[in-house]
């Protein structure tokens, strides 16, 4: 047994000499006469070692005297096993009989049981006590399915507020893009088809002009939206897990000072994207201005290639910049610092568990979509192309409205595992990094409890 701060029983006193409470083997010679010990009387035979026992005895019900002397064919019998001793006896020959001194019994004074002490164990030593878990998660490193589950748990148990802002996010891009689709992109496409042969520049680039000008209309409002919903469901995620439910205006008032930050740092992500692409393909584009067609092309291809590469690496490098610079409070800058902090060593986890949730929700989102886009589609009388928005053509209003009911029902119910997970993986790797659980346990008011770090991690 170790001297360990946290571990020694209240009220136990060190022993002579600095030894552990409880320790066994005796500090003198067993044969010699101790302060206390009166003489032998003329007439009696000298005490022999081991021919009996001390007069003082320890409290009944711990220790449990022996019916004789001990010898080479005789031990003394175990100690009768106490609540919490339940594993295999630590006694024999040179080995503790029972439960070391100053302990006591499991659920007595001074033993594991008190209050302020630790909580039970389980019958035994059966390993520590489970992390406390005050909300969606357990405050300790989580696996890749405790973070989904959390995410999941998330949107259930505050779904008034979750659902809320999703639908409102959803509402807002999608009936953007029936809008759009439907009187912009509509009328470029009724006057020009793009694969016609018949058509001449003339005809295709205003039709182009317009189809860029809508999904750039779109593209700004789900912009606009989905960071907005991203810093609210950032907020209401941080105090889910703690246990403390939020509404919809303390999550505003909370996000708001840091949505121009948001906004900033999404230009800058753009922004490093974007010079990445042209690195890669300004090489193969000037070789094919010189006129060299086939080096050219195959150089444009290599470096489309490297730079998709070098862009991934990095969104994923900068991936939790998002929650570190809502939750603390940080510049963009910083932002970004401590995402790359965060995530190196661990690129590929964060990856995996980027690309998984990807795939969930984009399953999700086509489960959901995909019968009213076939119900629209009959209703509208439209061709098979544009079942999927793939056929480029004139497309009724029947058929935008119901696949855009179907848009609508996957985004709401998607967005918020997408954020919750991204929140929850920063949350995850600051446990693992910087010991945020002990941070947590505090916020939340269980710092009395184990935080089980050091126990093991399911699915990592």
């Amino acid at each position: 047994m170790t001297d360990t701060p946290g571990w020694a029983s209240p009220g136990s006193a060190p022993s002579p000499e600095g030894r552990e409470p409880g320790a066994s083997g005796p500090s003198e010679p067993a044969d010699r006469p101790g302060p206390s010990e009166p003489a032998p009387q003329p007439g009696t035979e000298p005490r022999q070692p081991g021919a009996k026992w001390s007069e003082k005895q320890p409290p009944s019900g711990q220790w449990s005297a022996p019916t004789g002397a001990p010898g080479p064919d005789r031990t003394p019998p175990p100690p009768p096993p106490g609540p919490g001793w339940n594993g295999p006896r630590h006694g024999g020959p040179g080995g503790h009989g029972g439960p070391p001194a100053g302990y006591g019994a499991y659920g007595t004074p001074g033993g594991y049981g008190t209050p302020g002490g630790h909580a039970s164990w389980g019958g035994g030593w059966g390993g520590p006590p489970p992390a406390a878990k005050p909300g969606v998660i357990p405050l300790r490193p989580l696996g890749v399915g405790e973070i989904l589950d959390g995410a999941v748990s998330t949107m259930r148990t505050y779904w008034r507020t979750v659902l809320g802002i999703s639908l409102g996010v959803a509402l807002l891009v999608d009936t953007a893009l029936v809008v759009v689709q439907g009187f912009l992109m509509n009328d470029a496409l009724a006057r020009t088809s793009f694969d016609d042969r018949t058509a001449t520049a003339g005809d295709v680039l205003p039709a182009l002009r317009d189809v860029m000008v809508g999904a750039g209309i779109v593209t700004v409002i789900s912009m606009v939206a989905i960071l907005v919903a991203t810093a609210l469901l950032t907020t209401i995620t941080s105090r889910a897990v703690l246990g403390k439910p939020v509404s919809t205006g303390e999550a505003w008032r909370e996000a708001r000072p840091q949505i121009p930050r948001l906004f900033g740092l999404l230009i800058v992500l753009g922004l490093i994207t974007g010079g990445v692409i042209l690195a890669g393909t300004l090489p193969g584009l000037l070789v094919l201005l010189t006129g060299d067609g086939n080096g050219g092309a195959a150089l444009l291809a290599l470096g489309i290639l490297a730079a998709f590469v070098v862009a991934g690496w990095l969104m994923i490098r900068f991936y939790l910049a998002t929650p570190a610079l809502m939750l603390e409070r940080q510049s963009i800058r910083k932002a970004l610092g401590r995402s790359a902090k965060l995530v190196r060593g661990s690129w590929w986890r964060v990856f995996g568990i980027v690309l998984l949730t990807g795939l969930i929700t984009n399953i999700v989102e086509s489960v959901v979509t995909i019968p009213f886009a076939v119900i629209g589609a009959v209703v509208g009388d439209e061709s098979p192309s544009n079942l999927f928005g793939t056929g480029g053509g004139h497309v009724g209003w029947a058929f935008l409205i119901i696949r855009g009911i179907g848009s609508l029902v996957g985004t709401t119910l998607t967005l918020p595992i997408s954020a919750g997970v991204t929140v929850l993986l920063y949350i995850d790797q600051r446990i693992r990094r910087e010991a945020l659980d002990l941070e947590l346990s505090r916020a939340a008011g269980v710092q009395g409890h184990a935080t089980g770090a050091s126990g093991p991690t399911p699915g990592r």
